[in-house]
C-alpha cells in the first residue's frame, strides 16, 4: 500500500516512514538477543560517545522528545547500563553516563548496527549512498526549521 501526493508521486513522508519502520525492524531482530530495542540502543550509544550529558542533550542526540529520552533512561537504569549523578551546576538536572555493563553492551553491538547499515548500502552504489545522506540531512534540517520557527510563532 502506497500513499501518493496530489501530483500522484509517492509521498515522501510515507515512504521515509516505511522504510524506517523497515530498518528498525531489522536492527530490532538482531539486538533482540541483546535484551535491547534500537530506541534504548541508540540513546545508550549516544552516552557512550559523550559521558555526562544532560537529558535535553540526550533528546537532542537522538531526536526524542523530553518524555520519551526520560522512559528510556528509566529503562536503561533499570537494566544496570547507565546511572545518574545531579549535576553541579543544576541541581534540578542531572548527568548521565554508561555503566561499564552499558559500555560493554555497545562494544558487543556496534557491529550490530554497522551490520544493518552495511545492508541497507548494498542496495546503492557508494555515490547513491553519499547523495541520500546528504538529502536526507537536508531535509532534516529544513523541517527542524520549519517546526523552530512554528513553535516560536
Amino acid at each position: 500500500m502506497t500513499t501518493l501526493d496530489q501530483s500522484g508521486n509517492l509521498a515522501i513522508g510515507f515512504i521515509m516512514g516505511v522504510t524506517y519502520r523497515k530498518i528498525a525492524t531489522l536492527l530490532q531482530k538482531r539486538l533482540k538477543e541483546h535484551d535491547i530495542t534500537p530506541e534504548q540502543w541508540s540513546v545508550l550509544h549516544q552516552i557512550d560517545r559523550s559521558e555526562g550529558m544532560i537529558q535535553r542533550e540526550i533528546a537532542s542526540r537522538t531526536g526524542k522528545d523530553k518524555p520519551t529520552t526520560t522512559r528510556i533512561l528509566d529503562h536503561l537504569e533499570s537494566k544496570g547500563l547507565v546511572y545518574k549523578q545531579t549535576g553541579l551546576q543544576d541541581r534540578r538536572s542531572f548527568l548521565v553516563y554508561s555503566t561499564e555493563r552499558g559500555k560493554e553492551l555497545i562494544r558487543e553491538t556496534l557491529p550490530i548496527e554497522e551490520g544493518v547499515t552495511e545492508e541497507v548500502k548494498r542496495c546503492l552504489s557508494s555515490e547513491e549512498y553519499a547523495l541520500l545522506t546528504e538529502f536526507l540531512l537536508r531535509i532534516n534540517e529544513h523541517v527542524t526549521q520549519i517546526i523552530d520557527t512554528n513553535e516560536k510563532e
